[in-house]
């Protein structure tokens, strides 16, 4: 890859996008993994590459929501079981395999959640009082987490749609702290995936970077957004977001 002053321009914007939208909804890696691809890196290099920006920018938004008291610290430990589990596998299968075959799953949660965004807006984002569950009592959310973990591992790309579904749709968490969640689950199979792709040499450390201060940036002024947008703009937001997810996904 050559950087030049336009490809660290190209990278550093697309990682700004990137953690915003991932922030609060999810998608962004939909930008920066074609981006990565496009300025010259294999798709194994730029699938390991990736993770040092979604790293980073999790950093930063679990680090953002916590200090705006939007994080359910003692929620941590049970939805982290089932994402952790599912991250192992799914990132060694990400290192030895391409990854073609989970793109049509991908497709359909996406849309199955635009749908529900558009018919039914309360299981996707439920009204304020809604107790929340646990995963150890609702075994659909523990297995939809498990399979988050499994997709984030492998591919990264949409996984935010994926835990958002699982956290407000199964946990019954508002959609502010089910993106603080979120970005806790993506933080934790996320340092786990690295450290794989960091195992097979699948990470390229410069343009990582690079990409990652964008995606810091973008997450730190995402946090300032969510904390104060009403429930039903973050719905909205997180439909127009499945539609371009959707659209990306059917051109690449």
């Amino acid at each position: 890859m050559e950087l030049n002053l336009t490809a660290i321009a190209l990278l550093a914007g697309t990682g700004f996008l990137a953690g915003g939208i991932n922030t609060i909804a999810g998608g962004g890696s939909n930008l920066t993994l074609p981006m990565l691809m496009m300025l010259g890196l294999p798709a194994d290099l730029a699938n390991g590459t990736n993770r040092v920006a979604v790293l980073m920018q999790c950093v930063v938004g679990v680090a953002g929501y916590d200090k705006h008291n939007t994080l359910d610290r003692p929620a941590i430990a049970p939805v982290l079981v089932p994402t952790l589990l599912g991250g192992v596998p799914g990132a060694l299968g990400a290192a030895l395999m391409p990854n073609l075959y989970l793109k049509p799953v991908l497709l359909v949660t996406i849309l199955s959640m635009s749908v529900l965004i558009l018919l039914r807006p309360e299981v996707i984002a439920p009204p304020a009082g809604t107790p929340t569950q646990s995963p150890e009592d609702n075994p659909k959310a523990w297995w939809a987490l498990f399979a988050a973990g499994i997709y984030g591992g492998f591919v990264q790309a949409g996984v935010g749609f994926i835990l958002l579904a699982a956290l407000a749709g199964g946990l019954r968490y508002d959609l502010v702290r089910a993106n603080a969640l979120k970005m806790t689950c993506a933080l934790a199979f996320t340092v786990v995936a690295l450290a794989i792709f960091i195992a097979f040499d699948q990470v390229s450390w410069v343009p990582g970077f690079i990409v990652a201060a964008g995606t810091m940036a973008g997450a730190h002024l995402a946090v300032k957004v969510a904390v104060k947008a009403s429930q039903n703009s973050i719905k909205w937001f997180l439909f127009a977001m499945t539609l371009v997810a959707v659209a990306g996904g059917l051109y690449l």
